[in-house]
């Protein structure tokens, strides 16, 4: 079994800053991409950030220049910064990953948090 768990999520005014983690735990053999998702009330849920195992970054729009995402392998985390927070990124913030778990194939499986909410006041 593999679970992640995010923390780090709250309430912040506008202009402030946020750092979530997500750590991933169970039975695991190799993590490949990671990301962050998030979904506002009655939306769709969005891309936020995804990094590679080797550290490749890619960042929608609506955060780039404002929001980094890392990780640490040694500690199968992955973790967002946001900075410069707006009332519009108050969501619920998702942690995604692909994870094998198995010694004999090399095949990979999502695995999602449970979310952390993240509400940014104005």
């Amino acid at each position: 079994q593999v679970q992640l768990v995010e923390s780090g999520g709250g309430l912040v005014q506008a202009g402030g800053s946020l750092r979530l983690s997500c750590a991933a735990s169970g039975t695991i053999r190799g993590i490949g991409a990671m990301a962050w998702y998030r979904q506002a009330p009655g939306k769709q849920r969005d891309l936020v950030a995804t990094i590679t195992r080797g550290g490749r970054k890619n960042y929608a729009d609506s955060v780039k220049d404002r929001f980094t995402i890392s990780r640490d392998n040694a500690k199968n985390t992955v973790y967002l910064q946001m900075d410069s927070l707006k009332p519009e990124d108050t969501a619920v913030y998702y942690c995604n990953a692909e994870i094998r778990t198995s010694l004999v194939t090399y095949s990979y499986t999502e695995y999602w948090g449970q979310g952390t909410q993240v509400t940014v006041s104005s």
